[in-house]
């Protein structure tokens, strides 16, 4: 008689169980369907909703995509002859020299901030690229960099940082800032106007 019991009652918490589980499925069948995903359209072959309809995001304005810039920055060593680089953002042995070079820069909120300078003060070499947390301060980093050219050039007053005539000239001429949404680079050398052109190809 026990044994009975104890099989009436093992059928009957699995028929509970089993209808426990069909009732967890239920309100997916009877309510609004879910919204379905939304991914971005492949090769440009399906048009994006338009705002506002089910399912499709609306980007805030001046989004763009996620540029690395580490990676950007070592394309540009290895496309094209730049003197030997020094990074001053990764090494905190470097901080105080980066905050010598580049004064303010510290305190501005980034996403990615690199920068590179000739480990010989001869040569005309360098790199600084930065992303910005906010787009107010893009202008910030644009007169930080400025500064640091006028720095190095000098003027009638002070003999610039770069010291040498050769290296001043070059830092006066070989020179450009450039930025594009919350992204700013200083280049300069040589190859300074491609790597303009790369960076400006990021966004394109």
């Amino acid at each position: 008689m026990k044994k009975k019991f104890l099989a009436l009652t093992l059928a009957l918490a699995l028929a509970l169980s089993l209808a426990a589980c069909g009732g967890k499925d239920a309100p997916a069948q009877d309510g609004a369907p879910d919204a379905p995903e939304v991914s971005a359209p492949e090769g440009g072959d399906a048009a994006p909703s338009e705002p506002g309809e089910a399912g499709s995001p609306e980007a805030p304005a001046g989004t763009e995509a996620d540029v690395d810039l580490t990676a950007f920055c070592n394309t540009l060593r290895e496309e094209n002859t730049w003197p030997e680089l020094m990074d001053l953002t990764t090494d905190a042995n470097m901080k105080e020299l980066l905050d010598s070079y580049y004064p303010g820069l510290a305190e501005i909120s980034t996403k990615q901030c690199g920068v590179y300078i000739a480990a010989i003060s001869a040569a005309v070499g360098e790199i600084a690229l930065v992303e910005v947390e906010n787009a107010e301060d893009v202008e910030a980093v644009k007169d930080i960099f400025q500064a640091r050219i006028d720095y190095q050039v000098g003027d009638d007053a002070n003999p610039g940082g770069a010291w040498y005539p050769e290296t001043i000239e070059g830092w006066k001429t070989l020179s450009q800032i450039v930025s594009h949404g919350n992204y700013v680079m200083l280049a300069v050398g040589d190859n300074a106007a491609s790597a303009v052109e790369s960076f400006e190809a990021l966004f394109a």
